[in-house]
């Protein structure tokens, strides 16, 4: 009885070691059968079906085809920023500098599409000291510089248009303040003169005022000294009338 339990025993665990291998083989087989497809939809441009395919060919088995062929897909879809996610990736997984080397310049393109230059300039240079006769990284190195240096040229000179239209902005301002001021002044003067006129004629027509009336109280002042005068004169032929009718004659001395 015990040893027809141990064969029973046995079968069923040589049974589940057989179902075991024969599942891991349907899953590289299914990997492989994904990747298979993946490749052949890419070269018919077909780069979305292409993506769902190396994805699951990736969650099935990762390997550096599946994560490199994924960034490759979204790289022709222009999901730039995702294939460069991909062949960061691949580079970490891969197992020899040639591979690590494409990887790194796959991720400089997405940069170099990106207008990341710094961060593209950087993986060509990675790339070239892993594979230095890569002569397409060093190619595209030398015109990821290129263009560094022509933005870097036209910041600078975005700058300095921007510098020279904030400076005349500036002195447009400055000359407005100014002009505005010299009208206020002008306004102030022209005020001041008009006021020193108008207190100019007050004291004109004060003195003629003045004038006048001295010269009628003068007139006045004149009457009445003649008045005064002829009344004088009227008291002293009185008096003289008076002493001359109160003469007596002389007496004859004889």
């Amino acid at each position: 009885m015990t040893n027809i339990k141990h064969k029973e025993k046995m079968k069923t665990f040589t049974i589940l070691l057989i179902l075991i291998i024969a599942n891991v083989n349907a899953m590289a087989q299914s990997a492989h059968t994904f990747l298979m497809d993946g490749d052949a939809f890419y070269e018919q441009g077909d780069f979305d079906i292409a993506e769902e395919k190396y994805k699951k060919a990736s969650e099935k088995k990762r390997t550096l085809k599946s994560e490199f062929n994924l960034g490759n897909s979204l790289y022709q879809l222009n999901r730039y920023e995702e294939a460069a996610t991909q062949f960061e990736r691949s580079s970490i997984i891969a197992s020899s500098d040639d591979q690590k080397a494409d990887a790194l310049y796959n991720m400089a393109n997405t940069f170099l599409q990106e207008q990341n230059l710094e961060g593209a300039i950087e993986n060509y240079k990675h790339a070239i000291k892993l594979n230095p006769s890569d002569m397409d990284a060093r190619r595209n190195l030398y015109l990821a510089k290129l263009m560094q240096k022509q933005q870097q040229e036209q910041e600078q000179q975005q700058q300095q248009q921007q510098d020279q239209q904030n400076q005349q902005e500036q002195d447009q301002s400055q000359s407005e303040e100014q002009q505005q001021q010299e009208q206020q002044e002008n306004q102030d003067s022209q005020q001041q003169e008009q006021q020193e006129s108008e207190e100019s004629q007050i004291d004109n027509e004060n003195e003629e005022t003045a004038a006048e009336e001295t010269q009628e109280l003068n007139k006045e002042d004149a009457e009445n000294l003649l008045e005064v005068i002829e009344n004088e004169e009227k008291r002293v032929q009185e008096k003289l009338r008076k002493v001359s009718g109160n003469k007596k004659k002389p007496e004859k001395d004889w």
